[in-house]
């Protein structure tokens, strides 16, 4: 009995670790490239983020596009409208237009904020597309 439950102790304390480990994975190097989930490289002129899960780099917005798809899609599509404030919930996503272009939103601790600065990717986001003007 007494090494069943060490078995089982080890086993429960591996899972936790495991997913405790997991979670914070995205901001961990890639190891073959030093890229960290969401860093932007310049590549060519070109903005690219990489993307830990596929191991690739994605145009900013194909970074944007794929991480609401990872996380239950664009809640309130893309507007130049917010969406009702009552309606909205914790983490909702939302694709905002302003005349510079767009910025992914997400619904964070009671407000609307740039999904950069609750994720914490690249500072590099915050100047592309609309994200420098949603606060003007």
């Amino acid at each position: 009995m007494k090494s069943f439950l060490i078995g089982i102790f080890i086993v429960i304390g591996a899972i936790f670790f495991t997913a405790c480990a997991t979670k914070n994975v995205s901001n961990l190097k890639d190891i073959t490239t030093g890229y960290y989930h969401g860093e932007v490289v310049v590549k060519e002129n070109i903005q690219r983020a990489w993307d830990n899960q596929d191991k690739k780099l994605l145009s900013l917005e194909e970074f944007w596009r794929t991480y609401a798809k990872r996380n239950g899609g664009l809640t309130w599509g893309q507007s130049k409208t917010y969406p009702p404030y009552n309606d909205v919930k914790e983490y909702d996503l939302f694709m905002v237009e302003v005349d510079s272009g767009i910025c992914l939103m997400e619904f964070y601790h009671d407000r609307w904020r740039r999904a950069n600065d609750v994720r914490r990717w690249d500072d590099k986001f915050n100047q592309y597309s609309a994200c420098k003007d949603v606060f003007n």
